[in-house]
C-alpha cells in the first residue's frame, strides 16, 4: 500500500479565467474601449482587478465629465 498522499496541483486552481460576461458596444467608441478594458482584468489575479477597475472608473468618469463641459461654438453656416 502506497501511504503517500495524492498530489494536487494548486497553482492550477488558483489560475485566473475568464467571467465569460458579454459585453453589449454602446455606439460610443470611447465607452467600449474603456468597457473592453475590462477584459484586462480576466488575465490577472484577483489582486490585480483593482487597477483595472480604478482606470476604467476613472475613464467613464473623465468620458462623463466631457458631457457636462460646455461645447466650443461653432459658426453658423451661412447659406444665401
Amino acid at each position: 500500500m502506497n501511504d503517500e498522499e495524492p498530489t494536487t496541483e494548486p497553482a492550477e486552481a488558483a489560475r485566473p479565467a475568464p467571467l465569460g460576461v458579454a459585453r453589449t458596444s454602446t455606439g460610443r467608441a470611447e465607452i467600449d474601449a474603456q468597457l473592453a478594458r475590462l477584459a484586462d482584468a480576466d488575465h490577472l489575479p484577483a489582486d490585480g482587478h483593482v487597477e483595472v477597475y480604478e482606470d476604467v472608473h476613472r475613464g467613464l468618469r473623465d468620458a462623463l465629465t466631457a458631457l457636462d463641459a460646455p461645447q466650443a461654438s461653432r459658426p453658423y453656416d451661412i447659406r444665401s
